[in-house]
């Protein structure tokens, strides 16, 4: 299948509108799981309902010494795929199991913040197997897919998304149209964010062979929204309302209700500094010490997001309630958050990422129950 390369679709769209030595050789076999009956949900995607998360329980730790962990998806066995971001390895985990390589992904070029970033995988996946990753490589941020225990080289379905030493985003997720939405930084150039012509600064919708979906803003264009810093954070409700973290530059971070073609202001404006009828305001703000929030996930009415430089969980009330933090400074920073099948939260830390920040037993998958 022919790659799809950002520079040529955001082009025609313009036109309309006026790696780490652990990252190749031969693959591990893949993970022995039971027939799933139906399709994976993506990582934060809404489970059944079960009770919420038990955050005042002891939670399990389900694996220690995982090196940089980032993108998280749920297999239908109930165990988890977790991408180390520096070493560009898939790891298994799963309750009362020793964590195992379940995949090596090469080419994967690491180095600040970028390397293997996000995980998702296929809503077909019982028929198809694929698992999709966001990756750094020489030359760009790129979309690639892969099936488990396989020799072949992973497919590269969209590139060409400009890298940098930050701000390169990274989360994906499938959402409950079946179109793969993937939050792009702007890679260290704001003005990128504004540029319809970049795929950078935006949360892009892909259909899961990397076109730009049907019903995007803009015909032959992958860009669902723009005016955007560095997303990391992707969910939605049951209902298929749509939420993004993002990170703000020196004042205020943010949560964004994610609404098509709209404009989110960077650039322009950080924040909620100031009203501009041309750019959407934040639902949720936080100064930069007490966030800097990368992954997010809901369940029920309750909005989770894991901050890195806070060093803290935030519960955001969907209903209007105000926003409560949670462990502060007890792991270190955190990366991820996802809700399993079975209702239980899985959160991880991200210190290894920072030398002066590492704990015993970094980095760390924890689990908390649901109620």
């Amino acid at each position: 299948m022919k790659r799809r390369s950002s520079a040529i679709l955001l082009a025609g769209a313009l036109t309309l509108a006026a790696c780490s030595d652990d990252s190749g050789g031969e693959q591990p076999p893949a993970p022995a799981l039971a027939p799933p009956s139906s399709a994976a949900p993506s990582a934060s995607a809404a489970p059944a309902p079960t009770g919420a998360p038990d955050l005042d329980s002891d939670p399990e730790t389900l694996a220690t010494g995982i090196d940089v962990p980032w993108g998280l998806a749920f297999l239908p066995d109930g165990s988890a795929l977790v991408a180390e971001r520096d070493k560009a390895r898939v790891m298994q985990i799963a309750p009362g199991r020793a964590p195992r390589v379940a995949y090596r992904v090469p080419d994967v070029d690491p180095g600040g913040e970028g390397g293997l970033l996000g995980l998702a995988l296929a809503k077909d996946y019982a028929q198809t197997r694929w698992v999709y990753a966001y990756t750094t490589a020489d030359d760009d941020n790129r979309i690639v897919r892969f099936k488990l225990g396989s020799d072949e080289k992973p497919e590269v379905i969209f590139d060409g998304i400009a890298k940098a030493g930050n701000h390169n985003g990274g989360r994906i997720a499938f959402g409950p149209d079946g179109m793969l939405y993937v939050g792009v930084g702007d890679a260290a150039e704001p003005d990128r964010a504004q540029n319809p012509a970049s795929p950078n600064g935006k949360i892009l919708r892909l259909t899961p062979d990397g076109d730009p979906a049907p019903g995007n803003p803009r015909a032959d264009s992958p860009v669902w929204t723009s005016g955007h810093r560095n997303v990391q954070g992707l969910a939605w409700t049951a209902d298929g309302v749509m939420y993004a973290t993002e990170f703000g530059q020196s004042r205020l971070d943010e949560v964004n209700r994610i609404e098509k073609g709209k404009n989110y202001g960077w650039p322009q404006v950080e924040g909620d500094e100031r009203d501009d009828p041309r750019f959407q305001k934040p639902v949720v703000t936080w100064a930069t010490s007490e966030a800097s929030p990368s992954g997010a996930a809901i369940a029920g009415d309750m909005l989770y997001v894991a901050a890195l430089r806070g060093e803290r969980l935030w519960t955001v009330p969907l209903d209007g309630g105000k926003p409560e933090a949670h462990f502060t400074g007890k792991w270190g920073r955190l990366r991820t958050v996802a809700v399993a099948p079975d209702g239980a939260l899985w959160l991880t830390s991200s210190n290894t990422d920072r030398d002066e920040n590492v704990r015993k037993g970094d980095d760390r998958i924890l689990r908390f129950p649901a109620r």
